[in-house]
């Protein structure tokens, strides 16, 4: 499960902490790193943030700022209370390959303490070219994260792929989908739904997993919650 709640505010450590002790053992907890990093201050997604008018003005774009450094050491204190395998870091549309941006990113990977958890780096728009993209992540040992149905991973080894859904979050995969899928995920692959049916569609994908050639049509479900994105892979 990614647990997403991380992206808009950061959970008390006791909270996360009793998550990892309720769940089995084996069970894979990945998360999404706080927006504070990443969105610039008058992003839409802070209306659930406890930040500040003023600490808003120092948040996001991988600055080297106060406030970004106190959301990495935040985040990265949550990731090990919660045995965390990967941290993913998302960044906006608005994050764009410009010089400023690159280096910024740069340098916040360089001096930003790692933990015993992989990095997971999602950029988006065309712009950011897949020579690139690999270019940062070679250097600063990233997993590439994709929707592989937008674009392909230019990392090699672990993949980690977030399904948003061909063309909006109310999608539903299709068998065929799932066929294209499978695919993909011959090699070692964690694989995240993030749409309306998350749950039943990761169901329905594990059973396919499994060598259930015929997994049952979608259907219409409920049990989804938007701030845990199911997990099959």
């Amino acid at each position: 499960v990614e647990v997403q709640q991380t992206f808009y505010r950061l959970p008390q450590l006791a909270t996360v902490q009793r998550w990892r002790q309720e769940a089995p053992t084996e069970f894979i907890f990945t998360m999404k790193a706080h927006q504070a990093i990443t969105h610039p201050g008058h992003s839409p997604t802070y209306r659930r943030s406890n930040l500040t008018p003023q600490q808003r003005q120092q948040a996001g774009g991988f600055r080297s700022t106060a406030v970004v450094r106190q959301a990495w050491e935040q985040t990265q204190a949550v990731a090990q209370a919660l045995g965390a395998a990967m941290v993913v870091i998302q960044c906006p549309e608005s994050f764009r390959p410009e010089p400023e941006n690159v280096k910024n990113l740069r340098a916040f990977f360089h001096w930003a303490a790692r933990g015993p958890f992989h990095l997971g780096l999602e950029v988006r728009g065309s712009a950011w070219t897949d020579s690139l993209v690999r270019e940062l992540c070679q250097e600063l040992e990233l997993v590439h994260v994709v929707d592989p149905f937008v674009r392909q991973p230019v990392t090699r080894g672990r993949r980690y792929f977030r399904l948003h859904g061909i063309g909006g979050y109310s999608y539903r995969f299709t068998d065929e989908d799932f066929q294209q899928l499978l695919q993909w995920c011959k090699r070692s692959t964690w694989c995240l739904f993030n749409n309306v049916s998350m749950t039943e569609d990761a169901q329905r994908f594990l059973k396919l997993l499994k060598g259930d050639a015929h997994p049952p049509k979608s259907r219409t479900c409920g049990t989804g919650r938007p701030k845990n994105k199911s997990f099959s892979g």
